[in-house]
């Protein structure tokens, strides 16, 4: 389990920063890789607003590293930076929307800045890796121990039907909301969040819906799936207050970057097998700062039955 702001041991490659193989391996070109990629989350399947792939980077440098890491921002820069890598791959996009600047005066230029001066390519893979297969919620799913059954909103472009929005899954043994919930806060990387529960702690559990980051726009489809419990992040007070009253759907809210961040391991095993079987001398890392925006969290203390107070 990460804590603290880095940690390391978990999601680190069979290589690191020091490593000195003497390889005479060929090593990939910057198009190689990504080409490579792409065979895993084509653009084509992400979704219209979406702004994915390559941001910055020359097709024609070599690349010896690779960083895997939820956020583009300064702190994972620097740390692919300091790694020697040449290639920074993230799930959440730099520029979501339209810019006119990369000027170092604001936050995302010096990001632009800063990768471009070291030689360091950005490539996104964000809702073409939410649909994959296996994507981001097969990621999530693997690191809680369930057995996926099928997505949780199947892409009707898939004829295999395996690709699609979350998943759902079955445990192999029933487990109550409680512990469902000590699971997860086990098992995903530590926040300040945590875990919280919507619904009766000693409900028992045989199926369950996840979803990586925001999912509270999928109680419908979540319904319709007949599960016991909905595993996602970003829920809010009114649809989740819905939610309840329609079912005794059971929901665990994780921090968006906690059901995230399992992705880059899964993502870095897919690129190391792309690497072995090419022969390529490519050393695959996976960031383990924790780059959740929520630094603190301060139970409540109060025991009044009476609720909140006047």
């Amino acid at each position: 389990m990460l804590s603290g702001a880095s940690a390391g041991g978990r999601g680190r490659r069979r290589f690191n920063a020091t490593d000195q193989t003497g390889s005479l391996a060929p090593v990939p070109r910057l198009s190689e890789v990504i080409a490579a990629l792409e065979t895993l989350w084509p653009a084509e399947r992400a979704e219209s607003w979406d702004a994915v792939g390559t941001v910055v980077g020359d097709p024609d440098q070599q690349v010896t590293r690779v960083l895997f890491a939820v956020d583009p921002v300064q702190e994972i820069v620097d740390e692919a930076v300091k790694l020697g890598a040449g290639l920074l791959v993230t799930h959440h996009p730099l520029y979501l929307r339209g810019t006119t600047t990369v000027a170092a005066t604001h936050f995302k230029g010096r990001v632009v800045h800063t990768l471009i001066k070291n030689d360091i390519a950005l490539h996104v893979a964000h809702t073409n890796a939410d649909t994959a297969d296996p994507g981001v919620s097969d990621a999530l799913a693997g690191a809680l121990d369930l057995r996926v059954t099928g997505p949780l909103v199947p892409d009707p472009t898939d004829p295999e039907g395996r690709r699609g929005l979350g998943r759902v899954c079955a445990l192999d043994h029933p487990l109550t909301v409680r512990e469902l919930a000590a699971r997860a806060a086990e098992r995903l990387p530590a926040t300040a969040q945590g875990i919280r529960v919507a619904g009766d702690p000693e409900a028992l559990v045989r199926t369950v819906a996840v979803s990586g980051g925001s999912g509270d726009s999928l109680f419908d489809q979540v319904r319709a799936a007949g599960v016991d419990a909905f595993l996602t992040a970003d829920l809010r007070h009114h649809p989740v207050s819905e939610a309840r009253a329609h079912s005794p759907l059971a929901l665990l809210d994780a921090a968006h970057w906690a059901t995230e961040w399992p992705w880059c391991e899964l993502a870095a095993s897919q690129l190391d097998e792309i690497s072995d079987r090419h022969g390529w001398d490519l050393r695959v890392h996976v960031s383990t700062t924790v780059t959740d925006p929520w630094t603190a969290h301060a139970a409540s203390t109060t025991s009044d039955p009476l609720g909140a107070p006047n």
